[in-house]
């Protein structure tokens, strides 16, 4: 079967590819798009967050159609021996706002939903049911791959949209409860208060392996919410389970993942942060980069994107050496100290990590003084390799 030929196709509706096909239809209404996914519905099942420093003028423009809860006074961190109150503002994205934005956006026709592709080349992609959607050029925005050209560790979560009982009291986002027992591996509670008596509850690991209970995660979360007297039903709940990469070989991971005339995007590009899997202001920059780039011969923006993200790699490996430290250095239950150093750090600092903007200075302020973890260990952490970044595992 031959489906419709268009300019763009978009493989892999979530927050890469949904990002990159507003910037190409804002930037170039004239240009036909397609946004093909596998799922239901664009977007998944996710929630995004970002601080509003992470975003450039141009970057908040893009994302102005998509329904945000913003908390302009700040967020909260909390750990065994010290609390704090930043003063950054904070903003989420519920995927199902995510996905209206596109709808409402995106020209009709344009989204292409329970939609499996069962192969890709530079002029389109066949679907599982046989259907061919000849395009101009391909992007593929699908999500990363297991590699074992990648190696680190893993961060597990999982959260829950809860509806109180009662008014529960929070007027800001608490990013990071690190107080809580630490368990397997470095553990935090991130909590965001999204209506006076609604609350996303979700429970996060630094851990070793890729397993995730939900059973348990589930039950962990219950009891922190008992402790602080939040009752309630759930109205949604999300897991995931997401590479923290620590080293590997990039060219070689792009010349796995590669389909020649296909541009790589999102984190199956490798457009993460490498310790804090934040992907939300890369997925900007990348949606606009291809966006100024959207004219240029399939073959070219294929290599411009391949550029783009060995120069990504090659600008984030400060956060790859500290998620060496992270993994290798630390015994798990010890691991919340490095954050809790951290977040003792200036403000601006803190800001400009997660953006993955840390100036020389910032790596410096990070490094020096009283390490967190012995120093023979974090040696030898350096000269050893974390295992390849290769499954993941679920309990039911």
């Amino acid at each position: 079967m031959t489906g419709h030929a268009c300019d763009m196709v978009i493989a892999g509706g979530g927050l890469a590819g949904g990002l990159i096909a507003l910037a190409v239809a804002k930037r170039h209404p004239d240009m036909t798009l397609r946004l093909v996914e596998a799922g239901p519905t664009p977007g998944g099942n996710h929630r995004w967050s970002v601080f509003s420093s992470d975003l450039t003028g141009e970057g908040h423009d893009l994302l102005s159609p998509v329904a945000q809860t913003v908390w302009d006074a700040g967020n909260e961190v909390a750990f065994p021996g010290h609390a704090r109150r930043l003063a950054a503002p904070y903003r989420s994205i519920a995927s199902a706002d995510f996905a209206a934005a596109l709808h409402r956006e995106l020209p009709q026709g344009a989204i292409q939903c329970n939609a499996p592709i069962a192969a890709l080349d530079a002029g389109g992609v066949t679907l599982a049911d046989g259907t061919r959607i000849d395009a101009g050029k391909v992007i593929d925005a699908r999500g990363a791959l297991p590699s074992a050209h990648l190696n680190g560790g893993w961060q597990v979560f999982m959260g829950r949209h809860i509806a109180t009982d009662v008014p529960h009291g929070l007027t800001r986002p608490i990013i990071m409860d690190a107080s809580v027992e630490q368990l397997g591996g470095y553990r935090f509670v991130y909590v965001l208060p999204l209506a006076p008596d609604e609350l996303f509850v979700e429970d996060t690991y630094y851990q070793d392996t890729p397993d995730l209970d939900e059973g348990e995660l589930s039950a962990r979360i219950d009891a922190h919410c008992a402790a602080r007297g939040w009752t309630g039903r759930e109205i949604g709940r999300e897991t995931g389970v997401l590479p923290v990469i620590t080293g590997g070989d990039p060219a070689a991971y792009l010349a796995e993942a590669r389909v020649e005339g296909v541009a790589l995007a999102g984190a199956r590009g490798l457009f993460v942060h490498p310790l804090t899997s934040y992907t939300l202001p890369f997925a900007v920059q990348t949606a606009l980069a291809i966006a100024r780039h959207a004219h240029l011969p399939a073959s070219q923006l294929a290599q411009k994107l391949e550029a783009r993200s060995l120069g990504h790699w090659q600008a984030t490996g400060f956060y790859r050496l500290l998620g060496t430290m992270l993994f290798g250095a630390a015994e798990p239950a010890e691991r919340v100290r490095i954050f809790e150093r951290f977040y003792r750090l200036p403000e601006p600092l803190i800001e400009r990590f997660y953006a993955g903007q840390s100036t020389l200075a910032d790596m410096a302020r990070v490094l020096v003084g009283k390490p967190p973890v012995p120093v023979g260990r974090a040696l030898s952490a350096l000269t050893s390799d974390r295992p390849p970044l290769l499954f993941s595992n679920r309990k039911a």
